[in-house]
């Protein structure tokens, strides 16, 4: 697990992601919730801990996405859920799709497409949902990420400080892959 995730955070120099995970490896809540696979806690401890500083150091909507983005990679590697991140299929950029491009050239209902557009500008939020629209047709399979609450077609999930929404997206990516099937460790019986 340390290989990925060092392999994670020197992808790209970040001082939300470093210290992000220089949260997480200090915390001593942090792997007896994973062990016990209470992600939602998790991302609520993390919040809670980390979304002031980090919302400190850059861009609200820009410091939530990156937080957003490396709570997933982290979580999404701890459940055993088969992601793939920054990945560019048929010319757009995919923040994360569960399980993987392969699967969603494939079967699209079988793909998650998880997009984080680190902005809260609703008209360049629905212009990045339409290009994910040429790559995954089928629009409750693309989900939102956001900073705070927008009005949008997609299910949204809000990382704030208050009212967070967050929390429950690892159960949901778990219940989408379970349901789907593509999850063949069924690791989280929901």
């Amino acid at each position: 697990m340390a290989s990925k995730e060092m392999q994670f955070m020197d992808e790209e120099a970040n001082p939300i992601k470093d210290y992000l995970f220089d949260y997480i490896k200090s915390s001593q809540t942090i792997p007896q919730l994973i062990s016990e696979k209470k992600f939602n806690v998790v991302i609520d401890e993390i919040i809670q801990n980390c979304y002031d500083k980090t919302v400190s150091m850059d861009e609200k909507d820009v410091a939530v996405g990156v937080l957003a983005t490396g709570i997933l990679h982290y979580l999404l590697t701890n459940a055993l859920l088969n992601s793939q991140r920054k990945v560019e299929y048929k010319g757009t950029e995919l923040d994360i799709v569960v399980p993987d491009v392969k699967t969603l050239e494939k079967d699209s209902k079988m793909s998650l497409v998880i997009c984080i557009p680190k902005t809260s500008d609703k008209k360049v939020i629905e212009e990045k949902i339409s290009q994910l629209e040429n790559v995954q047709p089928i629009k409750e399979n693309i989900w939102i990420v956001l900073s705070e609450e927008i009005a949008l077609e997609n299910k949204t999930f809000v990382l704030s400080k208050n009212n967070s929404t967050f929390s429950k997206i690892i159960f949901e990516i778990a219940q989408f892959s379970n349901v789907g099937g593509a999850n063949k460790f069924k690791i989280l019986r929901i």
